[in-house]
């Protein structure tokens, strides 16, 4: 075996010609089996090459056929069970129909004959290998054993009850099927069969003896424990224990919820104090079922806590089940209990916190609803108070016990998750506690903004994780309830919303916060100055309109303010932007009042312009001033606009040509878009509400004119502004003909005008696409 080449050279050879091999049996291998398909669909026939007797390679040829649609064992399958029922059948009707025509003997011998035959025959053909064969006559003699017993029941003891009887046969059944099974192990139906069997003598027999409901529940609990039990060797005896198991659970709950005292609720008590204990057991047994242990836990929560219920009221019966329930979740720290326990009385905790906090949260939500009910009528004084002894106060403290096991949790666990439900359960208990408890509406306004203070400073000091985010949803959700109850009075309205303004502005200023916490409550803080100062116009007897001039402070103080905000400038800009909307809407009524008001917005949109980074409001500033002018014009009924823009339009244009030859960098728009549009946006609109031609002709050639001097100039700002005008013009004279061409038409002209329309843009798409991109480049190289 000597090698010119190294080891490690000739390894890697080697390897790389097997490689090559391997993916060359893979390709032949492929190839072979189209081959094969290919010759089964033509019907000639197949020749294989495969091993002799000898063991050396040899043609062999067969005939083709179709391809089988069924397997062997699954055809065998098919026929032995089908033979099973048809044997099954034909047993069931010999037994009801021809069983009177035979005597007594006869009945035993054919009885006796058959079943013996039934159950003897899978023995030998379990000894010749057939297996499938043996189960099918196996499921027919446990079918015969059963026809037995009914014929048993309906010849020798017609009289006896019939509960009674199926439940001693249930049990001899599965006794003898658990024999059979055993002695025949190799055979899957018996031991199943037994199992089932099992499930139903003790349930029938409680209900022959009238047990009543507990006794039932005693018998399937007892069932499932052997079940149970029996799990441990037979793994099909775990559905049925968990089955069972739970349906004794249920009756006991249904009793101890029915229970009308505590001495009737005693005896579900025991039956749900066993099914815990079996539960635990199990778990304790084998870890993987650790859910038998958190039903168990529920199960004995509603044992202890349905003693006390009937005594209770409905509230209060929630609170006695939290109480039970949720020191369950201390199990956490016990390191003695094996797992599966552990976690399962864990998760029975938080399923009773859960529920509990569920049923707290339905008796508290009505609480902050009814805030609402304060704008039907503002400033009326009519809060009524809450009934102290009702369920509500209940209600709170189920949410702050379940607050509090929340947050022992989260401190324990180091999960965020239980940190964020004690955030919302406490602030919601705490929040509608003082209302639940029929406090005076000053404590009860006290109470709540310290609540809410108390969850903006959680927000503000833990801004990055879950529990401040919740806790800044809680505050907002406070403020926003706690306003709308302080409209209920005007002392209430201005010291609850200056005491929440001044709040908001001191979060917005608290820099070791995250931002977005320090602009949300900059943006309260405007809303709230706002609301303020609407407020106090309201107390005024000034008119509405007049109530515009305050609003329009907060938005001239914001701006005076400006850089002084730091990072909550933006937003508190934008809330300003808002309010002076607002002072807009109100003075809205009165044309005089709105031009004021339109002015001042545009002093103070000028007076932050005067910055660098505020530049862009400089146009703002100019559409307003614009704007107050027109209303004041109209106001005064002038029809000539011409009058007063055009003197502004030609100096304006003076300058724009000016800082052109300056600055050839200048932008048109900048230049020359305010001068144009200060004569042509408002000739257009007098145009459109003018009937005469004299007006619209004018406009239309001055603004041909400024189109035709963009084009010249490739300049942007006068081509598309007149373009814009002219083709304005255009469709305000040819509107009265057009409608007048539409109503002669027939109807039918112009969907087909319009599909004729789709078809040609569809058609010349693309090339349409590119003529737009190619009119977007040009005007975006014009001046």
């Amino acid at each position: 075996m000597n090698s010119p080449l190294p080891p490690a050279e000739e390894l890697a050879l080697v390897d790389r010609e097997l490689a090559q091999l391997d993916a060359r049996r893979l390709y032949l291998l492929a190839r072979r089996d189209w081959l094969l398909r290919l010759v089964q669909q033509s019907g000639a026939a197949v020749v294989q090459w495969g091993p002799a007797a000898s063991g050396s390679p040899a043609w062999t040829a067969g005939p083709s056929g179709p391809a089988k649609e069924a397997s062997a064992p699954s055809a065998q399958n098919v026929l032995l069970t089908l033979g099973a029922v048809l044997l099954a059948v034909a047993a069931l009707a010999f037994t009801l129909v021809s069983w009177g025509s035979m005597g007594i003997a006869g009945r035993s011998a054919v009885l006796a004959v058959v079943t013996a035959a039934a159950l003897a025959a899978p023995a030998v053909l379990l000894r010749r290998g057939l297996r499938s064969t043996a189960e099918s006559v196996a499921a027919v003699g446990l079918l015969l054993t059963v026809l037995d017993a009914y014929a048993l029941y309906a010849v020798g003891m017609p009289d006896a009850d019939g509960t009674g009887y199926a439940a001693g046969a249930a049990a001899v059944l599965a006794a003898v099927w658990a024999g059979y099974g055993s002695a025949l192990r190799t055979l899957r139906i018996p031991l199943p069969a037994a199992v089932v069997a099992a499930q139903l003598p003790l349930p029938l027999a409680a209900v022959a003896w009238q047990a009543g409901p507990l006794g039932v529940g005693w018998a399937l609990l007892v069932t499932a424990a052997l079940d149970a039990a029996l799990a441990l060797r037979v793994r099909a005896a775990a559905l049925p224990a968990a089955l069972l198991g739970s349906a004794a659970l249920l009756v006991g709950a249904a009793q101890s919820w029915s229970a009308g005292s505590a001495a009737q609720a005693l005896g579900p008590a025991a039956l749900l104090l066993a099914g815990a204990a079996l539960g635990a057991a199990a778990a304790w047994r084998e870890p993987r079922v650790w859910g038998a242990a958190l039903v168990g836990g529920v199960a004995a929560v509603v044992a202890v806590a349905g003693v006390a219920r009937p005594e209770l009221a409905p509230g209060w019966a929630v609170v006695a089940h939290l109480v039970v329930g949720l020191p369950l979740l201390a199990a956490v720290r016990v390191s003695a209990l094996p797992e599966a326990v552990r976690r399962g009385s864990v998760g029975a905790g938080a399923v009773v916190g859960a529920l509990g906090a569920l049923a707290s949260g339905a008796a508290v939500a009505p609480v902050l609803v009814a805030r609402l009910r304060v704008l039907e009528e503002v400033w009326a004084a009519t809060t009524p108070a809450a009934d102290p002894y009702g369920p509500g106060a209940s209600a709170a403290v189920g949410l702050l016990l379940t607050a509090g096991a929340a947050w022992w949790l989260s401190r324990v666990s180091a999960r965020p998750e239980p940190g964020v439900l004690a955030v919302v359960l406490g602030w919601s208990g705490l929040f509608t506690a003082p209302v639940l408890l029929g406090f005076p509406v000053a404590v009860v306004f006290a109470v709540q903004l310290a609540v809410t203070g108390a969850a903006g400073f959680l927000a503000l000091r833990r801004s990055g994780r879950g529990a401040g985010i919740a806790a800044a949803a809680c505050a907002l959700a406070g403020a926003v309830n706690v306003s709308l109850g302080a409209l209920d009075g005007r002392a209430a309205t201005f010291a609850v919303w200056g005491l929440l303004g001044a709040g908001c502005a001191a979060g917005a200023a608290y820099g070791p916060a995250a931002r977005w916490v320090r602009s949300a409550a900059a943006v309260c803080a405007v809303g709230y100055a706002t609301g303020l100062l609407v407020a106090s116009a309201a107390v005024t007897d000034l008119a509405v309109v007049w109530w515009a001039l305050p609003v329009l402070a907060v938005a001239a103080v914001v701006a005076a303010l400006g850089p002084r905000l730091g990072a909550v400038r933006l937003p508190a800009e934008i809330a300003a932007a808002v309010a002076g909307v607002l002072a807009l809407a109100l003075s809205a009524g009165r044309p005089g009042t709105l031009a004021l008001t339109l002015a001042l917005s545009g002093v103070v949109c000028a007076g932050a312009a005067v910055r660098p980074e505020r530049r862009v409001l400089g146009w703002a500033a100019g559409a307003l001033f614009v704007a107050a002018t027109w209303v004041r014009l109209a106001e005064a009924g002038v029809t000539a606009p011409e009058a007063y823009t055009l003197p502004v339009t030609v100096p304006a244009l003076a300058v724009g040509f000016l800082r052109r030859r300056r600055d050839a960098r200048a932008s048109s728009w900048t230049a020359y878009g305010p001068g144009l549009a200060a004569t042509l946006l408002p000739s257009l609109v007098a145009a459109w509400a003018d009937a005469d031609w004299v007006r619209p002709l004018v406009l239309g050639v001055a603004a041909l004119a400024v189109t035709l001097a963009g084009a010249r100039w490739r300049l942007q700002a006068p081509l598309l502004l007149g373009g814009a005008v002219l083709a304005a013009v255009a469709v305000h004279e040819l509107a009265p003909y057009v409608v007048q061409v539409a109503g002669a038409l027939p109807r039918w002209v112009l969907p087909a005008l319009a599909g004729v329309l789709l078809l040609a843009v569809g058609a010349t798409y693309e090339k349409r696409l590119r003529d737009a991109r190619r009119l977007r480049a040009a005007i975006g190289r014009l001046g």
